[in-house]
Parts: structure tokens; C-alpha cells; sequence
């Protein structure tokens, strides 16, 4: 069996713990982090437009660049000690949401965190990235609540009779 946990700044705890609650002994986990190619890029891009024609040493993409690959390392090393479990660490750079739907290609489990609206129930829990992936994602996926949920005033009304 293999497990692919996505690991994002600030809700992968839950992730990692979800993972180790439902892993077995036979279980491939992979650790997952994507870093936004738009980041360095736009670095890069502004660098060149307005200041840097000339000189490419003093691009501050690259330094960017360091910089995310390093924070990569990081988080996906302290998952991984907080797994506690052997698994395979993974660093993708591009569009994160298409990344991750590509690394959970032939797995048998994807475990991503809610990255939307956390402070109610329903759809905006889901931003961007992770709606697509969760529409788009070949295998099962685990979707798990960063923190407690919210606990609801109560349940909306159901929708009025067709007449």
C-alpha cells in the first residue's frame, strides 16, 4: 500500500498524524511537498524588467530559490520525525495543485489538509489548490481538519420542496 501525504506549511501536523493512524506495516508513506514555481519566477521576471539587465549575479530568484528548497527540506524533515515511520521524502517545484495529483498517481491513498476558510463548515474549506486536487485526484483521499472543526450553530435548513 502506498500513502501520499501532502505536506503544507501549517497543516501538515494533522496530515502526518492521520498517516500514522492509519498506516500499516506494509505501508509506502511518501511525504510531499510542492514549491509554487510562480515564486522564484516572479522574482526572476521582476529583476530582469526593472533592475537587472546585466546582472544576472545579482538575480534575487535565485536566492529565492535556496531559500524555498532549504524550507522544503525543513518541514519535510520535521515530518518525518514526527511520522516516526520509515517513508520517502518528495520535493516538487511547478503548479502544486497538478503536482500533487501527479505524485498520486497509482497510490492507494492521498491525506491533504483543508486549506480554505477553516472557521465554518462546508465547501470554502476547500480553497483552490486543494478543490482541485480533491476533484482531480486519482486514488481515495483523506481529508482531514487542521484543527478541531468548527462546531456548527446548527445544521442549515434543507433546501425549500420542488413544487
Amino acid at each position: 500500500m502506498a500513502v501520499v501525504v501532502w505536506i503544507v506549511e501549517g497543516t501538515w501536523p494533522a496530515c502526518v498524524d492521520a498517516a500514522r493512524a492509519h498506516a500499516t506495516a506494509d505501508t509506502g508513506i511518501v511525504l510531499l511537498h510542492v514549491t509554487p514555481a510562480d515564486v522564484p519566477g516572479a522574482a526572476h521576471g521582476a529583476f530582469a524588467g526593472l533592475l537587472g539587465r546585466g546582472h544576472p549575479e545579482r538575480d534575487p530568484g535565485t536566492r529565492v530559490e535556496h531559500l524555498a528548497a532549504a524550507s522544503a527540506r525543513d518541514l519535510l524533515q520535521a515530518a518525518a520525525d514526527r511520522l516516526g515511520l520509515p517513508c520517502t521524502r518528495v520535493e516538487r517545484t511547478g503548479r502544486v495543485e497538478r503536482e500533487v495529483v501527479a505524485e498520486a498517481e497509482g497510490c492507494e491513498l492521498l491525506i491533504l489538509a483543508r486549506d480554505g476558510d477553516r472557521t465554518h463548515l462546508g465547501p470554502h474549506s476547500l480553497g483552490p489548490a486543494g478543490r482541485f486536487v480533491v476533484d482531480h485526484a486519482p486514488c481515495p483521499v483523506l481529508l482531514v481538519w487542521p484543527e478541531a472543526p468548527p462546531v456548527p450553530p446548527a445544521m442549515p435548513p434543507p433546501p425549500p420542496p420542488r413544487p
